[in-house]
């Protein structure tokens, strides 16, 4: 049965950081491309990036590109996402995504919570 496991959310001041975790089971986790994806207060889904399945290659939206850094253990069946520079605007719910066939998302995790406030 796949699984993907989100972790590492909290409260983090402004300008501050937080490295959010993915565990992944169930699948051949170094076979598919992983994103995160998040959810604002309010808002509709936002796609975060994405990694390769090497973790040679990521792809980030231009309101987190310079301060996100995507990153996966294949040994480990587990993805990251380092944040830093954290902003009001990051706040959301973040989700975990394996990308399936024919370019689905098809796997979600449960969430993890990001609140950035001072």
């Amino acid at each position: 049965q796949v699984q993907l496991v989100e972790s590492g959310g909290g409260l983090v001041q402004p300008g501050g950081s937080l490295r959010l975790s993915c565990a992944a089971s169930g699948f051949t986790f170094s076979t598919y491309w992983m994103y995160w994806v998040r959810q604002a207060p309010g808002k509709g889904l936002e796609w975060v990036g994405g990694i390769n399945t090497g973790g040679g290659t990521a792809y980030y939206a231009d309101s987190v590109k310079g301060r996100f850094t995507i990153t996966r253990d294949n040994a480990k069946n587990t993805l990251y996402v380092q944040m830093n520079s954290l902003k009001a605007e990051d706040t959301a719910v973040y989700y975990c995504v394996r990308l399936g066939s024919w370019y689905v998302y098809d796997y979600w995790g449960q969430g993890t919570q990001v609140t950035v406030s001072s």
